[in-house]
């Protein structure tokens, strides 16, 4: 089993929460993991990208080479295309619909959207519009998390273990929040992803 994953976003939309749950998971698993460092302005606002390398091999590098990510995983619609050269001939995006204006010259977003829509292998969905109706509107990052849960070749009991961990010093109400919203958006994705096949 191999998979790399770079997850991008913008700071304090909860991208590195992810890659915590994914690492639980993926360590419950008893594989590899390799985590590069955040890449970019970490604090709210700035773009965050990181790469998440997981095995069953003990992997030697912690960065994924352009062409050789198996997933990537973003919080933001711009963002995913930004790593679009780092995206294996197989590999998907599973990205946030919804954009975030943080800069002036920000793309015009229906151009982003069809950008994406003309991809092979996409799960985009407005995980904000999604954890809203669903009252898990803080829990969007984990909405995405979900959608790509198909993907990751993990047990899914795994990866809500991961968020049982991960979450649960913060109480029962939170970790039952993000519970849900994983399923939301696997069911989501799982819906999508059968156009697919």
């Amino acid at each position: 089993m191999k998979l790399d994953i770079i997850l991008s976003g913008v700071g304090g939309q909860g991208i590195l929460s992810i890659a915590a749950i994914i690492g639980e998971a993926a360590l419950e698993e008893k594989l590899h993991i390799k985590q590069a460092e955040v890449h970019g302005m970490s604090q709210r606002g700035g773009d965050v990208q990181s790469n998440l390398r997981i095995s069953s091999e003990p992997i030697r590098s912690d960065l994924i080479a352009r062409g050789g990510a198996d997933l990537i995983l973003s919080l933001e619609p711009m963002e995913a295309l930004r790593y679009l050269p780092y995206l294996s001939d197989t590999g998907w995006i599973v990205t946030n619909a919804a954009p975030f204006v943080n800069i002036p010259n920000y793309p015009q977003v229906d151009d982003l959207l069809a950008d994406l829509k003309r991809l092979p292998r996409v799960i985009l969905l407005d995980v904000d519009a999604l954890a809203k109706e669903n009252n898990v509107p803080r829990a969007a990052n984990v909405v995405l998390l979900g959608a790509a849960s198909p993907i990751l070749g993990i047990g899914i009991e795994k990866i809500e273990d991961g968020i049982r961990r991960f979450f649960g010093r913060k109480g029962d109400d939170v970790v039952a929040m993000n519970l849900k919203a994983l399923t939301c958006g696997r069911e989501a994705a799982e819906h999508i992803m059968r156009k697919h096949l």
